[in-house]
Formats: C-alpha cells, sequence, structure tokens
C-alpha cells in the first residue's frame, strides 16, 4: 500500500508542471503581432489568398487594396496618431489581425504572411443540431458579410460630411457612404425631436434627374437596396435610431442627384433628403 501511494506521488510531482503549463498556454491570451507604418513609405503585406476585404480601427491609418480585382497584397500607410488595429479577409473567409502603429523610421517594408497567421474564419461553425438542421433559417455568404460590414460601419465614428434635413422635429440624416467591392453602404440616422412616435411607412433612395430649360422636367429611378440592417419600424419619442443600407454601386453626373425620402404611416411628417453627386462619386 504505501509503494502504491508512493508511485501515485511521484507521478504527481512528474506531470504537474506539464498539466499547469498546458493550463497556462489555454488560459493565455492571444498577442496580435504589431506592424509599423509611416506617411513617406509603403509598407506591403502579402497574404496566402487575395484581398477580399481589408479594414483599419482609426483614420490615421489607411490600407489600400485591389476592390475592382482581388490580389494578393496591400499597401499600408499611416500618419501620426494612436495605434490602432488593421483586419483583413482573405477570398476563402482567413482573418488576420494585427496591431498597427505609426514609426517614423522603419526597419521593415515587406510582410509576407503564412496561412498559420490567421486567426480564425468569418463562416460560422454551427454546433446546435437544431440549427444545422433548419436550413431555412441560415443566411448565405453575402448576406453575413452584409451583416457583418454593416455592424462595423455603424460602430466606427466615420462621417462624409453634413448631410441633414429636419421636418417637424423629424431629423434624417447620411453620416457616411462606403464603398466596398461592388457596393455601396449608406449609414443613416433618423433622430426624433417630437412630441409623437413616429411610425415609418417607408424609405426610399431614388435617382433624380433634373433636366435644364424652358421644358423642366425631373424623373426618379427607385434604387432597390441589396440589404437593409437595423432598419427599425418606429421611432419613440425622443429615440434616435442609425441603420445602414446596401446598394449596387453606381455613380451620378452633374445633372443628377440622390433622394433619400422618409415617408411617415399615417402621418404627414415626410422628410426628403438630397445627397450631391459629390458624396455619391466620392464615397470612404
Amino acid at each position: 500500500m504505501k509503494t502504491t501511494i508512493l508511485i501515485l506521488a511521484i507521478l504527481i510531482s512528474a506531470f504537474a508542471p506539464r498539466l499547469c503549463s498546458a493550463q497556462a498556454k489555454a488560459d493565455s491570451t492571444t498577442i496580435l503581432d504589431t506592424i509599423y507604418a509611416n506617411d513617406t513609405k509603403n509598407v506591403a503585406l502579402f497574404f496566402p489568398k487575395p484581398i477580399r476585404q481589408g479594414i483599419t480601427g482609426a483614420d490615421n491609418f489607411v490600407f489600400t487594396y485591389n476592390r475592382e480585382k482581388e490580389q494578393y497584397f496591400g499597401l499600408l500607410q499611416a500618419k501620426p496618431g494612436k495605434e490602432s488595429n488593421l483586419l483583413v479577409i482573405n477570398r476563402n473567409g482567413s482573418i488576420f489581425s494585427y496591431i498597427v502603429k505609426y514609426r517614423k523610421q522603419l526597419s521593415k517594408l515587406n510582410y509576407f504572411i503564412p496561412a498559420s497567421h490567421s486567426i480564425g474564419n468569418e463562416k460560422p461553425i454551427i454546433t446546435d443540431s437544431i440549427l444545422a438542421e433548419s436550413s431555412e433559417e441560415r443566411v448565405d455568404n453575402r448576406t453575413y458579410y452584409y451583416q457583418k460590414f454593416c455592424t462595423y460601419l455603424l460602430n466606427r465614428k466615420q462621417r462624409i460630411g453634413r448631410i441633414k434635413k429636419r421636418t417637424e422635429g423629424i431629423f434624417l440624416s447620411v453620416e457616411n457612404i462606403v464603398f466596398d467591392k461592388e457596393e455601396l453602404y449608406f449609414v443613416i440616422q433618423i433622430e426624433n425631436n417630437s412630441t409623437l412616435d413616429y411610425d415609418m411607412n417607408f424609405l426610399n433612395l431614388s435617382v433624380e434627374t433634373r433636366a435644364n430649360g424652358k421644358m423642366k422636367s425631373i424623373q426618379r429611378l427607385y434604387q432597390e437596396p441589396l440589404y437593409k440592417h437595423k432598419l427599425p419600424s418606429k421611432i419613440a419619442e425622443g429615440e434616435m435610431v442609425r441603420f445602414a443600407y446596401v446598394l449596387p454601386k453606381f455613380s451620378l453626373s452633374n445633372d443628377r442627384r440622390a433622394i433619400l425620402e422618409l415617408n411617415e404611416k399615417d402621418g404627414e411628417r415626410n422628410v426628403e433628403l438630397k445627397l450631391s453627386h459629390r458624396y455619391i462619386n466620392n464615397p470612404n
């Protein structure tokens, strides 16, 4: 009996450090690598698969890549300011995340990113058997991408200009217009400063053509959104809501403009917001 106890004690003492070490590794937080950039040189990042999306967390960092034709590399530049992060998604859904910092003097201008540096994949893994069997409730990859990118834009404090219109305490504004791949993302805000709730009938985006000359005419062409993110049906008294519209990419000539039309259900507090072709043709 004493011999058995002694053997168990020896085994425990031998394996305990390894168990503790393994537990420590499992509990440790992943430390992101840091990439340095400045405003005088291009820092090139080469990825194992073509880049589908690249996003920086602050405006003093710019990551450029070919949005029309997917390529394996992107270029990073930075202006002096606080550190931020860079998120890159490859064509196959692999996600890469890095801390980015400004540095006046750079010792490295090219980064070759191995596939092993991926922190995961954007496609969700469904573990619930009920959800896995319910194919009708699944969203396709494109809709999932719209959801994620719209969420990112709503969390980001970025504006394209002061585009705002008010009618009887109802404020309609476009905070941001972002171009990504083949789509335009509109970040929209509605604020109800009136004393009554606002029931929305519809919010439409149209392209208006204005003809000059003696016979002036106006024609509007409705633009069908590909996706609407967090669109409300009611804005309560004193409430402010933000949501996003995703539309196919389009551009406007000088004689055209976009019209955002907010219509109240069973009411007359309708708002029309005019968007110049300059905002549509020069998105963020």
